[in-house]
């Protein structure tokens, strides 16, 4: 453990901080999503099984989770190779690859991928939400749940070497489930153990995120180094915003690029414009909460690659980089902005 202090885990072995450059803290690289197929609209089945084109592009960005194939990133690896290789050439230098247990990691293909385009890959450990768990999972006690994704950092993950560098995405659902409960109680015990931050994705609610963080830290966890995924689609109140900012976890707006008319997931929420997240982006900074901001795009289906000419990968360090710089109020050539607001972890902590 003490070789793993101050240091950054990737795919391909340890790295200094210092060498993660511009960072996307939550995306995906390779994953399997057909646990969140949506049916169609009536009258629009058959959209649902025609090939990914141009021509229905419009219906399928406003349909994603309806269209089976869309679904499928782990077929398209040629394309994420060629998509890595673009981030890299606008400024990119490092992807926090969150997806775990459940949605088909593979950290295999992790592997070849960074060796591939130069890219650092931190994959993560742990499980997604409870319609995703095995029956083993299920049946898994909380010191049994901690004891893999311990095993995931320190030993490899999908019966490989193969090392994960954080723990999460860990899925919540709304309301919890006993299943996330516990898994939710073996991450705080391993982070204990590991010392690694954490990621997680909440449930679409409001409330999820607190009760999220209560029971990380009834359960040992450091909040300080605990990332709440998903925030530009859960909290809209801003003062309920601020009073969860209080709580000290990482705040992540990691939807850039993703604008719905309905979302699916929850016809409630009114899922919000790139402009609109890049002002309550401002809004934090400006209640002083600019060093626990992330930002990313949670790239995890087909259309948004750029072989279907929806590109987002590139977005944050391409399209709207002037106007988060202008947000910031800083032009990016500072060692804290690995991640375009996101630092890397101090040399004294401890994190693999």
């Amino acid at each position: 453990m003490s070789s793993l202090k101050g240091k950054i885990q990737t795919v391909l072995g340890l790295i200094d901080p210092s060498q993660l450059g511009y960072t996307m803290t939550h995306e995906h690289l390779t994953m399997g999503f057909s646990c969140s197929y949506y049916p169609p609209p009536l009258g629009q089945e058959a959209l649902s099984e025609k090939p990914i084109e141009m021509k229905n592009l419009f219906w399928l960005k406003q349909n994603p989770y309806s269209h089976k194939e869309n679904l499928l990133l782990f077929e398209e690896t040629d394309a994420v190779r060629e998509e890595l290789l673009h981030y890299k050439a606008a400024g990119g230098g490092s992807i926090v690859e969150n997806t775990t247990t459940g949605i088909m990691r593979d950290v295999k293909i992790l592997k070849q991928l960074s060796e591939e385009t130069g890219v650092h890959v931190i994959a993560g450990a742990g499980f997604y939400v409870d319609a995703t768990h095995s029956s083993e999972t299920k049946a898994m006690s909380v010191e049994q749940l901690t004891e893999v994704i311990v095993n995931e950092v320190l030993n490899g993950a999908d019966g490989s070497n193969i090392k994960c560098g954080v723990i999460g995405e860990i899925g919540c659902s709304w309301p919890l489930t006993d299943s996330e409960n516990r898994v939710l109680k073996a991450t705080a015990h391993a982070q204990v153990q590991l010392g690694c931050p954490v990621i997680i994705h909440p449930g679409r609610n409001g409330d999820s995120p607190f009760q999220i963080i209560r029971i990380l830290q009834e359960a040992g966890a450091n909040i300080s180094k605990t990332v709440m995924s998903h925030l530009d689609r859960t909290i809209f109140d801003e003062k309920k915003l601020l009073e969860f900012a209080k709580l000290g976890c990482y705040l992540e707006y990691d939807l850039f690029g993703t604008e719905f008319i309905s979302y699916h997931m929850n016809p409630d929420i009114d899922m919000p414009s790139d402009n609109e997240r890049i002002l309550r982006v401002r809004m934090l900074i400006e209640e002083g909460y600019d060093d626990k901001i992330m930002i990313a795009h949670d790239i995890h289906t087909k259309h948004r690659l750029k072989k279907y000419a929806s590109s987002d990968e590139p977005v944050l360090l391409a399209k709207l980089r002037p106007r988060l710089v202008q947000t910031w109020g800083r032009d990016g050539s500072s060692d804290r902005e690995t991640g375009l607001g996101c630092k890397p972890l101090k040399e004294e902590e401890d994190a693999p």
